[in-house]
């Protein structure tokens, strides 16, 4: 007889406007520039720590398309993860460094991060959720069946489709999560 091996629950987290601080210029939003720009948004440090001692995964999935265009180095998104697991208790950081002329299968709204973490991790999509704060976050998160919040700073962009919870930072998703 086999033994049924027991799935974990995740929270997956964009980086940019939902961890940290994202630069936002006419109605779009964009990444830090620079390692020295990149900070923390006030409550994440609290919210994830408290969603980590509630049991949860705690998985990074960002996409940083500036690698691909030459706006940005890999070296210094790097440098940015490494400095948000000392902060973080993260248990992984997925990043598509592709542009969506690429079509990619794990760049959002596909939600190829989402299953590779799933794969590796054994997590119960269905159990899980997602913060996001971009139509793309969110419809990643709904094609693999997780609960999805949506921080809407009001970008000039598409809003979601379907279903998701709005709230107005992680530390809001975090409370209604646990």
């Amino acid at each position: 007889m086999r033994q049924q091996v027991s799935k974990t629950r995740a929270v997956f987290l964009d980086r940019d406007g939902v961890i940290n601080r994202a630069r936002v210029v006419e109605g779009k939003s964009y990444p830090p520039a620079s390692l020295e720009d990149f900070e923390l948004l006030p409550g994440v440090e609290q919210a994830v720590n408290d969603l980590k001692m509630a049991g949860f995964l705690i998985i990074v999935v960002t996409n940083q398309p500036d690698v691909a265009t030459g706006l940005q180095s890999k070296a210094i998104v790097e440098s940015m993860h490494k400095k948000l697991g000392d902060w973080l208790p993260v248990d992984a950081i997925y990043v598509c460094y592709h542009t969506d002329e690429d079509d990619c299968l794990c760049r959002k709204p596909k939600p190829g991060m989402l299953e590779q973490a799933a794969h590796e991790f054994n997590i119960d999509l269905a159990q899980s959720f997602l913060v996001g704060d971009r139509w793309k976050d969110i419809e990643a998160g709904q094609r693999v069946g997780c609960r999805c919040f949506f921080i809407d700073y009001a970008y000039q962009e598409r809003k979601p489709e379907a279903t998701y919870q709005k709230v107005d930072s992680l530390a809001s998703a975090a409370a209604l999560i646990i």
